[in-house]
């Protein structure tokens, strides 16, 4: 975990504008575009929820076993991007990603609502579905074994870490001048500048 001030400046400005960004009328602030590259150089791009924010990074859960999970697991970088229409306001985050501790994945799964729990055991995330009465008899499979006891969770399904080495907050501004500031990791610490829009 990085200790350098303007890293340290980048997650601090991140956490006020999250913040901001729940008082709006946004249904999902929490919500992202989580971008990921297959093995063939093909990006795939789709929403996920920010679960969790601290200084050593962007936390979200899934399916290992999905789409993203595969291309995570074949190139461990991704890319982020939130946008909050209300606030004229986006960052960006580019990074390295780790599973985070099973232990961590633990906790929050306890927190998670029990129908979540289940759907997360039923669906075999990204695969053909032959039809949706398919999956609901799954549902209904794993209510039925899970019936009365607490609902473990599934070994494949983890907690990622997006490592940041880019953020860039990105201002709307008149005539599409905007503002756009980044912080970069390089080898000898972390910098800033602007951008033209």
């Amino acid at each position: 975990m990085t200790t350098d001030p303007l890293y340290l400046e980048a997650i601090s400005r991140f956490e006020q504008w999250f913040e901001m960004a729940k008082k709006t009328s946004l249904d999902e602030p929490s919500a992202m575009t989580l971008a990921t590259v297959d093995e063939q150089g093909q990006p795939s791009a789709r929403i996920v929820l920010l679960r969790q924010l601290d200084q050593r990074g962007f936390v979200f859960y899934t399916n290992s076993r999905s789409d993203k999970g595969l291309q995570l697991a074949g190139n461990p970088h991704a890319a982020l991007c939130f946008y909050w229409d209300p606030l004229s306001r986006q960052v960006r985050v580019q990074g390295l990603v780790e599973q985070i501790d099973p232990a961590d994945a633990d906790q929050y799964w306890s927190r998670r609502p029990r129908g979540s729990q289940l759907s997360a055991w039923a669906s075999l995330q990204s695969e053909t579905l032959e039809n949706f009465a398919t999956l609901q008899q799954r549902v209904t499979a794993c209510e039925n074994e899970y019936e009365g006891r607490e609902v473990p969770r599934p070994p494949y399904w983890l907690g990622y870490r997006v490592i940041p080495q880019r953020i860039e907050f990105w201002t709307r501004g008149d005539a599409r001048l905007h503002e756009r500031v980044v912080f970069e990791s390089h080898p000898d610490g972390w910098t800033q500048r602007l951008l033209y829009p």
